[in-house]
């Protein structure tokens, strides 16, 4: 139990470094935020909340994985490589992927009754 407790640490600890190091993971938490505090808003149902919250942990988790992809290519490479920079360039590309369709599953989800709630 206690080697359970402490790679619970170590994983919150990641995160906390992330969110403190990293611009973007900054911007993909307030807009998990606004995601969730305009969700709470329009009362969604379970099946729109689980959606919402599985593409929000997509985002973030592959964020994650970036940043720890460029500190393990930073440490491998610390030159300027053609390798290196594709690695960085690729996880990035994953990040903008899940980030891009997380913009459209939050309008098809929450589009609809904002409209609804705005202009009645």
């Amino acid at each position: 139990m206690r080697r359970f407790i402490a790679s619970l640490g170590y994983a919150c600890s990641g995160i906390y470094q992330a969110v403190r190091s990293q611009r973007h993971m900054r911007i993909h938490c307030v807009a998990v935020a606004i995601v969730a505090a305009t969700g709470l808003v329009l009362s969604l149902n379970v099946l729109e909340w689980a959606v919402l919250c599985l593409t929000m942990a997509l985002v973030i988790s592959l964020e994650l994985v970036n940043t720890a992809i460029e500190h393990v290519v930073d440490l491998a490479s610390p030159e300027r490589r053609p390798l290196a920079k594709a690695a960085k360039d690729t996880a990035a590309g994953a990040v903008l992927a899940a980030a891009i369709f997380a913009v459209i599953v939050g309008l098809l989800i929450l589009g609809p009754p904002l409209v609804q709630l705005i202009f009645g």
